[in-house]
């Protein structure tokens, strides 16, 4: 099985904060850096604030599934750091796809969008 494209350490975690662009919705927040590389990588934060365990551990399986099935949709070459808000608790599949589609389009890294 292969290894999940991701950010691992803090030093990435803030070279994304501080040199990339952000856009947020209700349900998330992303940011954005060029990184460079061939492959999309990609770091989740989902906070206490959120929820219990059980609950940061969902969404982030449910964000990283979205970020899977939707990478051929956008360019490649990117750090994105997605952190989620507390409504995407409250929130299925459907309306957290919706919400990191829009904020991909805010970015402009769609792939239809050029």
């Amino acid at each position: 099985m292969k290894r999940f494209p991701s950010l691992k350490n803090n030093r990435e975690f803030q070279y994304v904060y501080k040199n990339g662009s952000s856009f947020g919705n209700r349900l998330l927040v992303m940011y954005v850096v060029k990184s460079g590389d061939e492959r999309n990588r990609i770091g989740i934060s989902v906070s206490k604030k959120v929820g219990n365990s059980v609950v940061r551990h969902h969404i982030t399986r449910m964000l990283r599934e979205i970020f899977r099935l939707n990478n051929d949709k956008i360019e490649t070459g990117l750090n994105i750091i997605i952190v989620a808000r507390k409504a995407a608790k409250e929130s299925d599949y459907r309306h957290l796809e919706s919400a990191y589609m829009h904020l991909c389009g805010l970015h402009h890294i769609l792939k239809e969008s050029k």
